[in-house]
């Protein structure tokens, strides 16, 4: 048994479909339906049922994930222990945040860093999604909620100012009331983040027209006149054709944290992308 086909089961255990998993690990499907059921066979046993809306784990593939996961622990332990020693500036880091903070916020300097260090490839993944650092879905994530994992050494980055806004020109809204005013807002997965709390109870008799997940989309909407959105401000304050507005009181700030595994705070190239990151954003607040 090859810790390999293990990655594989894990992957298919955990996306529910070999397409999920050949994504995730960049093979082929038929790649990886071939090596599950190599795996199936030396093993003896059916490890997923294969239904019409994924793959199932067997009895015989429940007993068998906690093991893989152990396996998986241990491999990945050694990994990070060994990138983590690696201090040469050279190499792949793998960096994860949000659509709009790392469009404003860390392309900026990502382009300065990868200028001082061209031997360093920087991958930058915008997603909603938490990577986890222990699995090393990624090195370094940039996210708002605090870390809870006790190996993940984090700290509070920066906090970030929100503020209100309307394509210029048009009647701005009134606090307390926002009747027949259109809102551009976040979408229902997200409908309890704090912004967007604070928006139906400044403006609680005005009605959604839009709903995203993404802050530059929410941004271009407003930009067109599509209705009010809470944006933060290093976004909102930079669109062009929008003005921010005052409705009595701003809206909530947000903290940004940055984490990564402890095992890699030896690994050169991630303290030095994580320096220039603290450098550049320390006063980011006091500038906006």
């Amino acid at each position: 048994m090859e810790w390999s086909d293990l990655r594989i089961f894990l992957a298919i255990a955990r996306e529910g479909t070999l397409g999920a998993a050949a994504r995730k690990l960049g093979q082929s499907q038929p790649t990886m339906g071939r090596r599950l059921r190599a795996l199936e066979q030396d093993v003896g046993h059916t490890l997923f049922q294969r239904t019409g809306e994924g793959f199932i784990l067997t009895d015989e593939g429940s007993a068998m994930l906690s093991h893989a996961e152990r396996i998986e622990e241990e491999v990945l332990a050694i990994q990070r222990q060994l990138s983590g020693q690696d201090r040469q500036l050279e190499g792949a880091i793998r960096l994860s945040s949000s659509d709009w903070f790392g469009t404003h916020m860390l392309t900026p300097i990502l382009a300065e860093f990868v200028g001082l260090h061209p031997r360093v490839v920087v991958e930058l993944v915008t997603s909603a999604q938490h990577f986890s650092l222990p699995r090393r879905e990624a090195d370094m994530v940039f996210r708002i909620r605090p870390f809870d994992d006790p190996d993940v050494i984090s700290r509070r980055l920066l906090r970030i100012p929100y503020g209100v806004y309307i394509k210029s020109g048009l009647e701005h809204p009134r606090p307390g009331n926002g009747i027949g005013t259109p809102l551009i807002t976040m979408d229902t997965a997200l409908a309890t983040l704090p912004d967007a709390v604070w928006l139906k109870r400044i403006l609680p008799n005005a009605h959604v027209v839009s709903r995203s997940n993404n802050r530059d989309v929410q941004g271009r909407m407003c930009a067109q006149g599509a209705g009010v959105a809470v944006l933060p401000r290093p976004l909102g304050d930079t669109l062009s054709g929008v003005e921010r507005i005052d409705l009595g009181e701003d809206p909530p700030d947000r903290d940004t944290w940055v984490g990564y595994h402890r095992d890699m705070r030896r690994l050169a190239r991630l303290r030095a992308l994580l320096d220039l990151v603290i450098e550049r954003l320390a006063d980011t607040s006091t500038r906006v």
